[in-house]
């Protein structure tokens, strides 16, 4: 039975607090107003992002796209165990979950070898240049996403814990803001165009 009830007029409702919400708001937007630029220059050079975009790996993009949702699952079980106060359970999907966001960063420092193997960097064109800015930034989310991951699991498990459903909630926003961000640029950079 969930014993933990909402405070609807307290400011940390929407899960995680209203500043993680505004956090992940303000991401969304930078990484959205990128976007709208890939679009526009694009649109100017289309047989020059057409070639560039088949040089990407599309595979490793498709997989990298299972293991952030399947990631985003086990997260989100990790809030349900703990909200039933099941705590070594929400650990083991806390654990789940950072095995996804490492297998992620594997993959793509793979696909980042290959792209600078070939020399391919963010000055070959303008679509490698949105190519570098945007999956970078996005990995450096990725990487905050796992330090803040690993940071509340250690404190849910100590003793005396004083790690709270904000905290837990808290941390799993901003991991499906990292999946949300993902299924933006997934499309667009590796199938549109």
């Amino acid at each position: 039975m969930n014993t933990h009830k909402i405070d609807y007029k307290n400011i940390y409702y929407p899960p995680g607090g209203i500043l993680m919400w505004i956090i992940i708001f303000l991401e969304l937007l930078t990484f959205g107003m990128a976007l709208v630029a890939f679009v526009y220059y694009g649109k100017e050079q289309p047989e020059l992002f057409h070639q560039s975009r088949m040089q990407l790996n599309s595979t490793f993009g498709a997989i990298n796209t299972i293991f952030l949702l399947t990631s985003g699952f086990f997260m989100a079980n990790a809030v349900l165990e703990f909200k039933s106060n099941n705590r070594f359970k929400s650990s083991q999907y806390f654990k789940l979950t950072m095995i996804g966001g490492t297998l992620f960063l594997l993959l793509k420092g793979v696909e980042y070898y290959h792209k600078i193997d070939s020399g391919i960097t963010l000055d070959t064109n303008m679509f490698f240049t949105f190519y570098w800015m945007l999956t970078i930034f996005h990995l450096i989310h990725v990487i905050m996403g796992l330090v803040i991951l690993i940071w509340t699991n250690h404190g849910m498990m100590k003793k005396n814990s004083d790690t709270g459903i904000d905290d837990v909630e808290a941390c799993a926003s901003f991991w499906h803001m990292c999946d949300l961000i993902w299924l933006l640029l997934f499309p667009v950079l590796y199938l549109i165009f």
